[in-house]
């Protein structure tokens, strides 16, 4: 009799467990707000000379709208080029996962003239705008994982808005985590 009493108690712990590990369903909201993923060890030139820990920042607002930054986008603008901010929203879908679909430009590096000297002038030009869907599952209430990607990419002769439009990229499976950034007062109260 104990012993079936203490099959049975594991048996409801079990079920009483397994629910505290499963994703937050998107429709019950409560994942509103700023989210960060580093990217260390970012090889900025691709050849082991300059690596910089850098931060997307994705924002999630109450009203559907969505943003993103990376901190490497203003690192060595010159030389290798920058992008804009992604700017877009979000949904849910009805198995409970988050959908954030943003468009964001890619700029390269130019070489005008100067036309009072003709020196060189070096700028930044569109390469191209990309329009990329995420998946995220909300892991709890502090924790986000992309699991799916997919960009579709336009030409700077291309309309962006179109949402058929341009080129469609692969699906990409990389999983990213992302942690809620949280307001602590921690640094203002330490000696």
């Amino acid at each position: 009799m104990l012993k079936k009493m203490m099959i049975a108690l594991m048996g409801l712990a079990v079920f009483a467990v397994v629910p505290a590990f499963a994703a937050i369903d998107c429709k019950k909201g409560g994942f509103f707000g700023s989210y960060t993923r580093s990217d260390p060890n970012f090889d900025v030139f691709g050849d082991g000379t300059t690596f910089h820990s850098l931060v997307f920042q994705l924002t999630l607002h109450t009203d559907g709208t969505a943003n993103e930054f990376w901190t490497g986008l203003p690192d060595y603008t010159i030389t290798l080029g920058t992008g804009s901010p992604w700017i877009g929203s979000w949904t849910c879908r009805s198995d409970g996962k988050l959908v954030v679909t943003m468009i964001n430009g890619s700029y390269t590096p130019v070489t005008g003239t100067d036309p009072n000297t003709g020196n060189p002038t070096p700028d930044i030009a569109l390469f191209r705008t990309s329009r990329t869907t995420y998946l995220f599952t909300i892991d709890d209430a502090n924790t986000l994982t992309r699991t799916e990607s997919r960009a579709r990419r336009y030409t700077p002769a291309q309309d962006p808005t179109d949402p058929s439009g341009g080129t469609l990229a692969a699906l990409n499976t990389t999983s990213f985590v992302y942690k809620r950034l949280t307001a602590s007062d921690a640094d203002l109260l330490a000696p």
